[in-house]
């Protein structure tokens, strides 16, 4: 991490805090899917909220945040509700969704959080598309996709990236890359130099960048994030962290070797932000306090979801589109 003398203590604590936050709200989640009130998988983001926090916490409230199926950190730094997000997740009322999203296709629109996605890679074409409305609009808001490594292997990262850089589009390309896609390691299936080279062989700018130091991720982000905003087109960033959890809820990652996942433990986040600040005074009970806040919070938000009622049958046409009949349409 950065020196000391280069840290905003206030802005690395309010880092500290947010991550915490992601952390006991994916526990939250969690708890619900241990509780059988997650109907389906979830993908815990538990061991990247740097990513989240550094990355996401530079951008604006009208800015546009594009996320994959592990997003619910993402949406949380974007500025969600984090009983709405649980009650998304239990499927109940007042779910920032009205409860039929879930997990894997969380949004937000009031915060600019345009939607989690299941498909791997989709998000980064829908960015795009994103981005090239608010060109033409004149607009000078940004727009943040963020996709893991196994993505890059698929159609959607090529052309998204591709016609980004052709229209010089306001699009930041955040690679959130925890080394596996699903449980396959990523680095056994992937051609070439990596994420970071084919950003480059689009022309557009890369930065690779430590992934579980929130103060390198935030301070890479803002000046991508400032480019893009000045009108500089589209920019890359990779940022290399690491999972925690298995792949979801019920996966016990026997795949990896114990000995790594123990490594990688010690080099996680929060505890990194947590070293930085004790080193800039903060006692023991000011780091303290903010994990117990966000526990807190959390504890709070899952009673409240877990009490809230489920829509009733009346909701469940309300926002599908009647496009009318194809036959008198089309044809």
């Amino acid at each position: 991490m950065s020196s000391l003398r280069n840290t905003d203590i206030a802005r690395l604590r309010a880092h500290h805090r947010l991550m915490w936050r992601i952390r006991k709200l994916e526990e939250a989640a969690l708890r619900g899917l241990k509780a059988g009130v997650v109907l389906g998988a979830i993908h815990p983001s538990i061991g990247q909220e740097a990513v989240a926090a550094g990355a996401v916490g530079n951008l604006r409230r009208d800015d546009i945040l594009l996320s994959t199926h592990r997003g619910h950190g993402h949406t949380l730094a974007k500025g969600a509700d984090s009983e709405a997000m649980l009650r998304e997740l239990f499927g109940r009322v007042g779910g920032t969704c009205g409860g039929k999203g879930g997990s894997m296709h969380i949004a937000d629109f009031s915060v600019g959080m345009l939607g989690a996605n299941g498909v791997v890679g989709a998000n980064i074409v829908i960015a795009a598309g994103s981005a090239h409305a608010i060109k033409l609009r004149g607009e000078d808001r940004v727009v943040c996709c963020i996709f893991g490594d196994g993505a890059i292997n698929r159609g959607p990262f090529l052309e998204g990236l591709n016609w980004a850089a052709v229209f010089k589009l306001p699009v930041l390309f955040v690679c959130e890359d925890n080394g596996f896609a699903a449980t396959t390691r990523t680095s056994t299936m992937t051609a070439g130099g990596g994420p970071a080279v084919r950003a480059e062989a689009f022309g557009i700018p890369a930065t690779l960048v430590d992934g579980n130091d929130v103060q390198a991720v935030d301070e890479a982000a803002a000046r991508l994030i400032g480019e893009i905003r000045a009108g500089g087109g589209p920019r890359f960033l990779h940022a290399k962290t690491y999972r925690l959890t298995g792949h979801t809820g019920v996966d016990p990652a026997a795949y990896r070797p114990a000995a790594e996942v123990e490594a990688a433990r010690m080099l996680e986040p929060i505890l990194r932000c947590a070293e930085v600040l004790r080193s800039a005074g903060l006692s023991e009970a000011e780091l303290e306090a903010d994990r117990g806040a966000a526990e807190a919070e959390m504890d709070i938000a899952y009673e409240a979801a877990f009490a809230a009622p489920y829509p009733g049958p009346e909701e469940a046409f309300r926002d599908v589109q009647d496009a009318g009949s194809p036959e008198e349409v089309a044809f």
